[in-house]
């Protein structure tokens, strides 16, 4: 057999490619449990609002619990649970609450065990708050943690301006707290061993050259590459660990957070502008070899070419890694769904499939990602001549 050779690799890799399908199904967390009841109040009003009975089915509450499973497994949530067990009625989370930072007429902070998993009110200086149970998101209420909305269903409570470090700020802050370690050690390593890298060194040593030789140097130049090559490994090996976290039973999906990777196309946007030559902005808002009419058409749209890309940047990132989670949590739910000896095994073979595909689709996603980043740099650094030998001609 081809994988008697390579036994431990191939255990690792069906390790790995389980621990998604182990978050998926099990998905825990205050927004798992809200979302439930939530799906199963919207439910009850769309049932009302037609005439019908607001009473289900369990077949409806099953499908309605998959459908909301799949939603708000891909949402932020204020605590951080591992795992939940003991059923609906009472559940047990294990896990660890995050701290609550509010600005509402001054600064309220707390910690997120107050909500309960979304089911309490907190208390903080007078006033209260509680998690809305349709968006995730924390509102001002009264002592019972009331809600009113408008004629279309939006909540019309304040809403205080929130800095809490939710599940996904946790782990960005893991993450980078890794990544400073890890390359601070690989660093020291060089000066100790006469640059040579040891031990984790080795395996990311290979990953950063490729990067300087095969991505920055070719697109950016050797002139220039060096100053921006700080930011395509940090952003390289930033989305890439983040991308495996969340392929982790942990159950984040920070890269499938549209602020996550907006904020990420702007640093590179911002990088992309400041660092221009006046080359890269002379061929925006003024063409060479251009007529002259011409330019005044062309330039507003090259102009709004460089907004295009970071947001091109942003959603491509975004979606590519929202549609692996719903895709693979999908097939978990038709294992459910099936419940047959036939169904069930096949949508966990090619779940189980489809978990060794977002392992290489997280290392790829990082890897266009810098790329796409170093050709902006490279087109904003770009020298060009044209100018010169035009005048050498023309004399």
């Amino acid at each position: 057999m081809v994988f008697s050779k390579k036994p431990l690799q191939f255990i690792i890799a069906a390790l790995v490619a389980f621990f998604p399908l182990i978050s998926t199904a099990n998905p825990t967390g205050d927004s798992t449990h809200v979302a439930v009841e939530a799906t199963h109040e919207a439910a009850s009003k769309s049932h009302e609002a037609h005439g019908e009975t607001a009473n289900l089915t369990e077949e409806q509450k099953a499908d309605l619990e998959r459908k909301a499973y799949i939603k708000h497994h891909l949402m932020d949530s204020h605590d951080f649970t591992l795992f939940t067990y003991g059923g609906e009625e009472h559940p047990t989370h294990v896990g660890f609450p995050l701290p609550v930072i509010l600005w509402d007429g001054g600064l309220h902070l707390f910690s997120s065990s107050k909500f309960e998993h979304g089911e309490a009110v907190a208390e903080s200086n007078g006033n209260y708050y509680k998690i809305n149970h349709h968006d995730g998101l924390v509102y001002k209420t009264d002592a019972e943690g009331n809600f009113t909305e408008d004629a279309k269903g939006h909540v019309t409570n304040a809403k205080p301006i929130d800095f809490s470090i939710t599940k996904n700020i946790f782990m960005i802050l893991v993450v980078g707290l890794i990544l400073f370690m890890l390359f601070a050690g690989l660093g020291k390593s060089y000066k100790k061993n006469g640059s040579i890298a040891k031990g984790a060194g080795r395996f990311f040593e290979p990953i950063i050259l490729y990067i300087r030789d095969d991505i920055a140097i070719p697109n950016i130049g050797e002139k220039h590459y060096k100053k921006y090559m700080s930011f395509l490994l940090t952003i390289f090996f930033f989305i890439w660990f983040l991308n495996m976290f969340g392929l982790t039973p942990l159950g984040v999906n920070i890269t499938g957070n549209l602020a996550i990777t907006a904020s990420l196309a702007l640093i590179t946007y911002l990088i992309t502008t400041f660092t221009a030559k006046k080359d890269y902005w002379g061929h925006i808002f003024w063409m060479p070899g251009v007529p002259v009419p011409m330019k005044f058409i062309l330039a507003p749209i090259e102009l709004l070419g460089t907004i295009i890309k970071p947001f091109s940047l942003m959603i491509r990132l975004y979606a590519n890694m929202v549609a692996g989670h719903i895709v693979l949590m999908s097939l978990i739910a038709l294992m459910y769904t099936f419940n047959s000896p036939i169904g069930s095994p096949l949508s966990f073979f090619l779940a189980f499939v489809l978990s060794l595909l977002e392992i290489l689709v997280a290392l790829l996603q990082a890897y266009i990602f810098t790329m796409l980043a170093a050709l902006y740099f490279g087109a904003a650094v770009e020298e060009h001549h044209h100018d010169e030998h035009h005048e050498a001609a023309h004399h």
